[in-house]
């Protein structure tokens, strides 16, 4: 394999620390409803992508089967769901309680697999799972004590962790057919529609949103989606994907610092504690998934 034209290791710190802004942004654009906050994410996101679409890739969207179009629009409506809930999580808990509940979606992920595949868990993975939703346990618990719209923000963003993992799970196997760029371009797309009439249901507003609103918008396109999430894509082809996992496993403490300068948000005992527990069931969590991953493929190799 060629070397890569820039440090992988970089680009996924890079990556850690765009996603990490993706929650004070739209903390920023509290005009906004949620939904609408998600929409002009994926818009402008889709916009950005649009004339690279057209030069290069054009010619791919004749090859694409029904199966893997199917999948990739059931994979671009769970993505809306996400981007509702988890936005609108926002408006309700802190920052720090909403990223580390909806960074545990490696946990639905796995739970997922063996629902649908009849994975085998091994003991650290179930037990790691265990600690996490101690964790989150502990974070509800101080949040509902806070206040009762708290807890309610905390289950909004489980709730978005569920909705992505489905969100991957329904688009892995489009994705193997497909180019990286011509997949999340469907998906946004499809995202993009989907919310676009969700918010015409709803009657929220385009437009009379304060100026900086726009810029929120425009940034949320721009770092936690092509700074973030297509780095680490990028990225996979150097690192391993145990690797990316446990990066993006410090999004929330990047979300927390930068809750804490920008916005003013402080830790309580119950954030700090549950957080804590959550990311320490995550690690385990990654590395006993990512180890059981190994002992297969060295397995295989050997037959």
């Amino acid at each position: 394999m060629r070397l890569p034209p820039f440090n992988p290791y970089a680009a996924v710190t890079i990556g850690v620390t765009a996603v990490s802004t993706s929650a004070i942004l739209v903390k920023l654009a509290d005009s906004a409803p949620a939904a609408i906050i998600a929409n002009y994410r994926l818009l402008f996101a889709v916009l950005i992508m649009l004339p690279v679409i057209l030069l290069k890739y054009r010619q791919e969207f004749r090859l694409i089967t029904k199966k893997n179009w199917l999948l990739s629009i059931l994979a671009g409506i769970f993505l809306a769901m996400h981007f509702i809930l988890w936005f609108e999580s926002l408006n309700y808990t802190s920052v720090a309680s909403s990223v580390v509940l909806v960074t545990m979606q490696p946990i639905f992920a796995f739970l997922g697999t063996y629902i649908l595949f009849r994975e085998r868990f091994s003991y650290g993975a179930i037990i790691s799972m265990i600690i996490a939703l101690f964790g989150s346990i502990i974070i509800g618990m101080g949040d509902f004590r806070l206040s009762g719209m708290a807890l309610f923000g905390d289950i909004l963003a489980l709730l978005g962790a569920i909705a992505v993992t489905v969100y991957f799970l329904s688009g892995q196997s489009a994705r193997k057919h497909l180019s990286l760029m011509t997949y999340t371009f469907i998906v946004y797309s499809v995202s993009s529609i989907a919310l676009t009439l969700y918010n015409m249901v709803l009657q929220n507003p385009f437009f009379g949103y304060p100026a900086d609103h726009w810029w929120v918008f425009l940034a949320l396109a721009i770092f936690p989606t092509f700074f973030g999430h297509t780095l680490f894509n990028w990225a996979l082809k150097w690192v391993s994907a145990s690797t990316i996992s446990m990066a993006v496993v410090f999004e929330p403490i990047g979300a927390s610092i930068l809750a804490y300068f920008i916005l003013g948000e402080s830790l309580t005992w119950s954030q700090l504690l549950g957080g804590t527990i959550v990311l320490f069931g995550l690690f385990l969590f990654i590395k006993s998934t990512s180890r059981k991953n190994m002992v297969t493929i060295s397995r295989k190799a050997q037959k």
